[in-house]
């Protein structure tokens, strides 16, 4: 079977060979954002366009990243945004021009790279600044270069040499961007692209000299749009959810195509009895020309979500050569431990996605999608099953540990899987004790940190999680946003962890003592090859250092993603063990490893200094010190070079 995308109006002629794997796109599109010909910057959150993160420095290569040592840090200041998934900074800081851009707690600096030492900074009044990233724009003969960033719903522009608001751009150098965003904008000519983290939802591009809303994309199909017909019952109306809260967009210049990931409909995760349907925009990779924001096409990798799976990151663009002939490509990593390697034009399926039958949901109310769209390759990225014998034992971590997972097993009834597409059972009041378990759980798969590319090798990086969500749907209590609701054994997380409900647990990330009860390895990095769609290698990332040294690598939780380099090198933080890694691009052999004072729950950067040396930096502020305090003061970036 085919899968469930639509054409909306003529694709795009295919252009020129696509110029944003040589750094060329910025130049191509006339664009006034900065150009990446320039090897030593970092000018975006993912380095360029495409969002590869590739960088063509090498002086840090396989050969010698064994010798790196820490150059300098800037403090960072407990992050105090609302809803971070991992207890901390997520920052990626930009690079241009000789100048690092930062954002911290409080406020928004400007550094010199090979010092850390302030140029200017900008303290943020009535909010903080966004916890992931700045934007960068060069500026024209009207206004100076700026810089961008978000505070919930306002969307606030500095200029870049003075670290002063912008006069002309909105109110004071202010726009109200009607919902809030924590992420970085995209910079597209003098386009400011941004998603939304709250209602309404979609995407919105601001006039970067101005602020003016150039345009709109709503991610629920509205009346007109043929997708409205996928909401029952009018159950589009007034619809939260399908927010766009990725750390920022992808976009192919050379084309004027950007591509949107969007998560799924609220207000419930877990049920869907009142929006019958597939719900789009609704998990959905969605391609707008940049310019207007109008539809090209859409790719849904979820119908009528039951189980969490919003598309957390845009995807990586690639030409590689496919059975001979030259093909643009997009690969899009998501929660359901799947990778989607589309045709970045049309949006058809590289290796083929079949749409298959999966079981049907028993909750009241419920109309759950009787298929799902499975890649026939790439093979899942992340576990997907489980079988009775996954469950963790003696021999894999300690008793303790494998005592608890088994009571935690017999306490929620027994398990039912049929796959990642499992429904959660219902219970009612008299209604025998019965759980499922569902992989990936609810953060995934891979998660908002999303994927690196190398375009030399055709590889694409992606770092994944290997935990269960486990649980029911039961009705709720009165006066609920929802009749049902998702519960289990261990309260409303439904995680499947040892030190449930330990009150050093309290975030996403579980802190360093949050084990997983399935058998490692519990977090993974991961190289696929896309000019095959086979899995190149797969590693586990991070370890836990309670364990004997025999029994230490079992993977851990992670949250962030990676990085590539021409040197060879993937740099990836995003486990929380409290570790930054450098691993050989080709084989997945770990070549480096820091111990830092917090988790680096963020992607990292590498650039090149004044003088001449390259530097690798990541923010270091993370969950496990939410059950391991830090010393006071040691969330911060933190900075690398050779000796």
């Amino acid at each position: 079977m085919t899968v469930r995308s639509m054409a909306a109006g003529a694709v795009l002629a295919v252009a020129v060979a696509f110029a944003v794997l040589h750094g060329q796109a910025d130049k191509a599109a006339g664009s006034a954002s900065p150009r990446a010909e320039s090897a030593g910057d970092w000018p975006m959150y993912n380095r360029d366009l495409a969002g590869t993160r590739y960088s063509p420095l090498k002086q840090i290569n396989t050969g010698n990243v064994a010798t790196l040592a820490r150059a300098w840090s800037y403090p960072l200041g407990r992050d105090r945004t609302a809803g971070s998934l991992s207890g901390g900074s997520e920052f990626t800081p930009i690079v241009v021009s000789g100048v690092m851009y930062v954002a911290a707690s409080d406020h928004v600096a400007a550094l010199e790279p090979e010092t850390g030492r302030e140029k200017w900074r900008y303290q943020v009044k009535n909010g903080v600044p966004s916890r992931r990233g700045v934007a960068y724009w060069a500026g024209d003969a009207s206004a100076p270069a700026r810089i961008f960033f978000t505070s919930e719903r306002r969307l606030i522009a500095l200029t870049a040499g003075t670290g002063e608001p912008s006069g002309g751009f909105g109110k004071d150098g202010e726009v109200d961007m009607v919902a809030p965003y924590n992420s970085a904008a995209t910079v597209y000519r003098d386009l400011l692209i941004l998603g939304t983290n709250g209602s309404p939802g979609g995407v919105r591009a601001f006039d970067a000299r101005t602020g003016a809303k150039a345009w709109e994309f709503n991610s629920v199909a509205q009346p007109g749009d043929p997708a409205n017909k996928t909401w029952a019952a009018d159950s589009w109306k007034n619809r939260p959810g399908t927010y766009s809260w990725a750390f920022s967009q992808t976009l192919d210049a050379e084309r004027g195509l950007l591509y949107v990931a969007i998560e799924a409909p609220g207000p419930n995760d877990y049920w869907g009895g009142d929006r019958l349907g597939d719900d789009l925009y609704g998990n959905s990779l969605v391609a707008l020309d940049a310019g207007t924001g109008a539809l090209k096409w859409y790719f849904q990798a979820v119908h009528h979500d039951l189980w969490d799976y919003d598309l957390p990151s845009p995807p990586a663009l690639l030409d590689v050569t496919v059975n001979g002939r030259r093909t643009p490509i997009l690969a899009l990593a998501a929660k359901t431990g799947y990778m989607y390697i589309l045709d970045r034009v049309t949006g058809k399926p590289v290796f083929g996605i079949e749409e298959r039958a999966v079981p049907p949901s028993g909750a009241p109310g419920e109309k759950s999608s009787p298929t799902q769209p499975i890649p026939v390759k790439p093979p899942p990225i992340a576990r997907v099953g489980y079988r009775a014998d996954d469950i963790v034992t003696a021999a894999d971590t300690n008793a303790e540990h494998a005592k608890f997972c088994r009571e935690l097993a017999e306490r929620s009834g027994g398990f039912y899987n049929e796959g990642p597409f499992s429904p959660y059972v219902y219970r009612d009041a008299g209604a025998k004790p019965f759980s499922t378990i569902l992989f990936p759980g609810s953060i995934g798969g891979a998660n908002w940190g999303g994927t690196a590319a190398d375009p030399t090798m055709g590889y694409v990086f992606v770092n994944t999680n290997d935990e269960a969500s486990i649980g029911w749907v039961e009705k709720a209590p009165e006066g609920g946003r929802s009749p049902y609701r998702r519960n289990s054994i261990v309260g409303p997380t439904s995680r499947f962890q040892w030190k449930e409900g330990d009150p050093r647990t309290g975030n996403i990330m579980g802190g360093e003592h949050g084990w997983l009860c399935n058998r490692p390895p519990w977090g993974n990095l991961v190289a696929v090859n896309a000019r095959t769609g086979e899995i190149a290698w797969k590693v586990p990332l991070g370890i836990t250092e309670e364990l004997p040294e025999a029994k230490q690598k079992t993977g851990r939780l992670n949250l962030g993603g990676p990085i590539v380099t021409a040197g060879g090198l993937v740099f990836i933080g995003a486990s929380n063990d409290k570790r930054f890694r450098a691993f050989d691009s080709k084989s997945g052999k770990e070549l480096w490893v820091a111990k830092l004072d917090m988790s680096a729950h963020a992607v990292p950067v590498t650039y090149q200094g004044r003088d001449g040396k390259q530097y690798v930096a990541i923010s270091a502020g993370g969950a496990s010190a939410l059950d391991d305090p830090a010393p006071a003061g040691s969330e911060a970036l933190v900075v690398y070079a050779l000796p």
